[in-house]
């Protein structure tokens, strides 16, 4: 599979070529997809795909998927022959699930959590194992993170902040809370998820990415906005440029709470953001999450003999309708003229992150 910058020619020769029946369905969608909180369907105009049937992939899936690789990989299908051609592969170690003294820091934690989402290694087969549908209850993204610790498969973004909230329910003085970006380059735009954290009024995040700068980040940082600036940095040294944030709510440490995660409590789109006042959002928002945590406003969790109908679903079944409800958004403030900086010319190559 194409490694981080590499992948990025792939993308770009992907993206030059006649849209496919399947590319061609995943453009129309892409606006609602958006709306409907399922950003992560497309990487920079090339669109990926999800693997809706469960475990074990059903031969259509696996089969679309391998031609998905011939198409966005810089060897096109030569590589795909040449692993399916291999008599012999080598056996992938299983990566062990962390487990902790009630001593261990919270700190040290966080790296083993995330040295394990790491091991997993990020999928660059442009199809995702897992489906993630956002609109689900908690006590079903948590069955689906317990899964994916059983199958040990390659991930992406969207799947490690769950696996991430899994693997951080029980440190009870950890906050945990979704980041989306959205970002610019050379004509298409990205997105990318990770899981913000805090503790002791530092902040930090979980992840997994191309990019080693755009994943996990230490509780070091003293305030959201510099946490939020520090991506944006890291995005910047990749000559990408951040177009959007989205700040989820604190989620819930009790893996059964039939609450939905909100995703999207606070939406700042840079263009129309002064620089001051987007560090000002991003401070209101942390203190919106530290009012909600002081006031125990957070989502109530169920009684502990819970349904049984709020369960996952099991394999090969189909996942629950998505439902329409929002949280409340808040809005951006006042557009600014956006600093026209010169890009090298690159020719084209599309640097995915």
């Amino acid at each position: 599979m194409p490694m981080p910058g590499g992948a990025g020619a792939g993308a770009a020769a992907a993206a030059r070529r006649p849209p496919s029946g399947e590319a061609a369905a995943a453009a129309r969608d892409e606006e609602q997809q958006e709306e409907e909180g399922e950003e992560d369907l497309r990487d920079g105009g090339v669109p990926f795909f999800v693997n809706r049937g469960g475990l074990p992939v059903d031969e259509p899936t696996w089969e679309r998927m391998w031609r998905h690789v011939g198409r966005i990989h810089p060897e096109g299908e030569r590589v795909a022959q040449r692993i399916r051609g291999a008599a012999d592969l080598p056996k992938i170690p299983i990566p062990s699930v962390p487990a902790f003294q009630p001593s261990t820091p919270i700190p040290e934690r966080l790296e083993a959590v995330q040295r394990y989402i790491r091991e997993l290694q990020y999928n660059h087969t442009g199809t995702q194992f897992f489906e993630i549908k956002k609109s689900r209850p908690l006590t079903g993204l948590m069955d689906l993170a317990k899964e994916m610790t059983k199958e040990a498969l390659p991930i992406k973004c969207l799947e490690a902040v769950i696996l991430g909230i899994y693997l951080t329910n029980n440190m009870t003085t950890l906050d945990r809370f979704p980041i989306s970006f959205k970002t610019h380059f050379s004509g298409n735009y990205f997105r990318h998820i990770v899981l913000g954290v805090n503790f002791g009024g530092r902040y930090g995040a979980l992840g997994i990415s191309r990019r080693e700068e755009l994943m996990y980040k230490a509780p070091v940082f003293r305030t959201l906005s510099e946490l939020i600036f520090d991506f944006e940095e890291a995005y910047r040294r990749c000559w990408h440029t951040l177009k959007k944030v989205k700040l989820g709510h604190c989620v819930s440490h009790d893996p059964h709470s039939v609450e939905q995660i909100e995703w999207k409590h606070s939406i700042l789109d840079l263009d129309k953001l002064t620089r001051e006042d987007f560090r000002k959002e991003l401070e209101r928002h942390a203190r919106d999450m530290r009012l909600k945590i002081g006031k125990g406003t957070g989502p109530p969790s169920p009684t502990k003999d819970r349904k049984k109908d709020v369960s996952s679903p099991q394999r090969g079944q189909a996942s629950p309708h998505r439902r329409n409800s929002r949280g409340d958004r808040r809005p951006s403030g006042e557009k600014k003229p956006a600093d026209s900086k010169a890009m090298p010319d690159l020719n084209g190559y599309q640097i995915r992150v």
